[in-house]
């Protein structure tokens, strides 16, 4: 019963978008490992850009930073 946990940010992914992800992690287990789609679980957090880090910034500082 494999479990997939995506992490995306909170930016506007659209409800297809995430379909596809689901799709394509489930698709990925039964090419890769052989696995059952039907017992295949995949979760999509979306976290808010202020929540997430990377390189001691935050994704919403990032952002703004690149718009300059």
């Amino acid at each position: 019963m494999p479990f997939v946990h995506i992490r995306i940010t909170k930016e506007g992914a659209t409800e297809e978008q995430k379909q596809k992800l689901i799709e394509g992690a489930t698709q990925l287990l039964v090419d890769v490992l052989g696995k059952n789609p039907a017992s295949t679980f995949v979760i999509i957090d979306e976290v808010e850009t202020d929540n997430w880090g990377v390189g001691g910034k935050t994704v919403t500082k990032l952002r703004a930073d690149a718009k300059k």
